[in-house]
């Protein structure tokens, strides 16, 4: 009896115990068979995999990125675009960088006193050397021959003001005209100073003067300007013609002295290298020509506000 029990034992497989009614499940159940496989899930699945890989594409995007010519001309026209953008980034920063404006903009009160009276007395003045601190030009109010941009600027916005006011006190007034004043004005000092660029690039001469330097030099003639219709305003025709000699000597010997420091001083440093090609006398005459031009234009700036 004990064989065939055990011999029964061995031979049927022993069931299993249901679990509690109730009760979690532990474990799953893996003796009993392998579990079945929802093959119709795995293939839909499958199927739809694919179809997002194949279909849920653009072909023609597909197709782009497939080919690796395409794909090496995107490369490229891409680095192209990137160095494009910074050579731009460069050239922008070189011709207006914030750390520039900030120098032409270091002034106090004594340099602008100091200045005004240097514009409207510059004979008796000396020392027309810009002075340098390790290589870098000390800033305007540490400078008094260091070209500046608040003086121009402030005396180009104190012109506008003031033609407006002459051509008031005329019964002449408009916005019209007073906005031809201010564009002609600006178109003035975009003309002198990319003639003065195009003639120093064309007879090669080597100077340290940038364009904001041009555009200071060009803009001191707006004091002058200011003091002749002034004078016009109050003493008439006799105390405009005195006051427009007076303005326009005195910006010529200022702009003379100013530029032969910068210009005409290059010379003897290009001797020896690419700039000798420029002669001195036409270095001259290109600070001659810029000085002889500001007269012109102090006088078609002034002439209709004083009648």
């Amino acid at each position: 009896m004990d064989f065939q029990q055990h011999g029964y034992r061995a031979t049927k497989p022993r069931a299993r115990a249901s679990p509690p009614s109730g009760g979690p499940l532990l474990f799953d159940d893996t003796s009993s068979g392998p579990p079945p496989m929802n093959s119709q899930n795995y293939y839909s699945s499958e199927y739809n995999m694919a179809d997002a890989s194949a279909g849920g594409q653009d072909p023609g995007v597909g197709s782009l990125f497939a080919d690796p010519v395409a794909s090496a001309a995107m490369m490229y026209g891409s680095s192209l675009a990137n160095q494009s953008k910074d050579i731009v980034n460069k050239e922008i920063n070189r011709l207006m960088s914030v750390n520039k404006l900030k120098y032409f903009f270091a002034v106090d009160t004594k340099y602008v006193m100091k200045k005004l009276l240097l514009l409207m007395f510059p004979y008796t003045h000396q020392d027309w050397e810009v002075r340098y601190h390790r290589d870098t030009p000390l800033t305007p109010c540490h400078d008094v021959n260091a070209p500046d941009l608040y003086i121009p600027t402030m005396a180009f916005i104190t012109y506008i003001l003031l033609a407006g006011m002459a051509l008031g006190i005329q019964k002449r007034f408009s916005p019209e005209v007073l906005g031809l004043c201010a564009s002609t004005a600006l178109v003035w000092i975009i003309i002198e100073v990319l003639v003065m660029l195009l003639s120093l690039y064309l007879l090669t001469v080597h100077t340290d003067l940038s364009t904001f330097d041009l555009v200071a030099y060009s803009g001191y003639k707006y004091v002058g300007i200011i003091f002749t219709v002034l004078c016009g305003l109050l003493f008439g025709s006799d105390g405009y013609f005195v006051a427009l000699a007076w303005s326009s000597c005195a910006l010529m010997f200022f702009i003379v002295r100013s530029l032969k420091m910068k210009i005409l001083s290059s010379f003897s440093a290009d001797s020896m290298g690419a700039g000798a090609s420029a002669k001195p006398h036409f270095r001259l005459y290109i600070t001659l020509a810029s000085a002889a031009f500001q007269p012109i234009i102090i006088y078609w700036l002034t002439t209709h506000l004083v009648r």
